[in-house]
């Protein structure tokens, strides 16, 4: 599908927005219908869950490890039905929960489920655990299901008004909040002071989810087989003949990667940032790697994606993904679509469609992010 109608579908990747502040929410409500949000998978890849946990380096290094798989199936999970996600989100959940008990100490195990449920923000009171310390009544869970459904109902009807430019972002954003202020009052009235009094010793000590950085998963590394690199090496050598680049290969470099299909206009117009890009800074540690999934039989031509990769003047490789093994790998829906990737190999934004669609200056707010995530160590 060739359908770049929206600037941007999917906003910056801190927590303390994913739950409370962005116009597109998602509940954990248990309506059949709603996707189940992975707090535990958000929050665990972060630096500064790592720190407040205090966990050593070679913990550290055990959790990324063990997120390798797991991302690999939750990135491409985000595009599966309703049902389908939430069962294969619950899944992976339950693998990281039994990894982090074989990682983590008892202390350090507690610290996380105290984080999981602050992340939950209201909606922790219909969590399981929750609901039997609080002893929530069947009655209350009820009214606390109805007032969430209300907020999400809300919200959704701002996210169209965004959507269809009747209502700015700004102004949304000071309605949610309205609306979550509304949502935490009737949690307050529905429960009872004995049961308030003891959500504190759930959440234990409130941590700063505004300091949490990484929320996306691992990028998906590069699938090989019915795939052929172009153009050499993102280190600029030139040959990928052996087809030994792996992510894992770019750590330490900010990486690019997008993807495209030469005869796209939609593609060819994101075109003239990636080369500013690769201009500008590739020589401060940013790799740009294309990947030209084809839909038209011009697009599945090796020799014509090899020509395209010459006159566009792309002077960073390309790999031509002749049987879509990586666009399946991403969980990619259109063309064109732009991912930044930190120096530790996660994904940290990405971009679906032109850049610049009616105006929006995207191709400035990508740039701006390149830039920090050059400046983390």
């Amino acid at each position: 599908m060739r359908l770049c109608s929206l600037p941007e579908i999917r906003f910056r990747s801190r927590l303390v927005t994913l739950v409370f502040a962005t116009i597109i929410v998602t509940s954990t409500c248990r309506a059949a219908e709603t996707p189940l949000v992975p707090y535990l998978l958000q929050m665990i890849r972060d630096d500064a869950v790592h720190k407040e946990l205090g966990l050593t380096p070679s913990q550290v290094d055990e959790v990324v490890r063990s997120l390798q798989p797991i991302d690999a199936r939750w990135w491409p999970s985000r595009i599966l039905p309703v049902d389908r996600q939430r069962s294969e989100v619950t899944q992976l959940l339950d693998l990281m929960r039994g990894e982090l008990d074989r990682i983590l100490t008892e202390s350090q195990r507690q610290r996380v489920l105290e984080l999981e449920r602050q992340a939950h923000g209201t909606r922790m009171v219909l969590r399981d655990d929750v609901m039997a310390s609080l002893d929530i009544t069947p009655k209350q869970a009820s009214s606390l299901t109805s007032a969430f459904e209300k907020t999400d109902s809300d919200t959704a009807a701002l996210q169209s008004q965004v959507r269809d430019k009747s209502l700015t972002q700004e102004s949304a954003a000071k309605k949610v909040q309205a609306i979550r202020q509304r949502e935490r009052e009737q949690v307050a009235s529905t429960l009872t002071n004995e049961q308030k009094s003891k959500i504190g010793s759930l959440v234990g000590e409130s941590f700063d989810f505004a300091s949490v950085r990484r929320t996306y998963p691992l990028a998906p590394d590069f699938v090989a087989t019915g795939s052929t690199w172009i153009g050499g090496q993102p280190d600029g050598s030139p040959s990928l003949a052996d087809g030994t680049v792996t992510m894992s290969s770019l750590r330490g470099d900010v990486v690019v990667v997008f993807f495209y299909a030469f005869q796209c206009i939609n593609c060819q117009r994101n075109f003239p940032h990636y080369k500013a890009w690769q201009d500008e800074l590739a020589s401060k540690g940013v790799k740009i790697i294309g990947i030209q999934t084809p839909e038209t039989s011009a697009e599945k031509s090796l020799e014509r994606v090899s020509q395209a990769h010459q006159s566009d003047g792309f002077q960073f490789p390309v790999l031509f993904d002749e049987n879509s093994g990586n666009w399946r790998a991403w969980g990619n829906t259109m063309w064109p679509t732009t991912y930044l990737i930190d120096k530790k190999g996660f994904i940290r934004r990405w971009w679906q469609g032109e850049m610049d669609w009616k105006g929006t200056p995207g191709h400035m707010q990508m740039r701006q992010t390149i830039l920090e995530l050059l400046a983390e160590k």
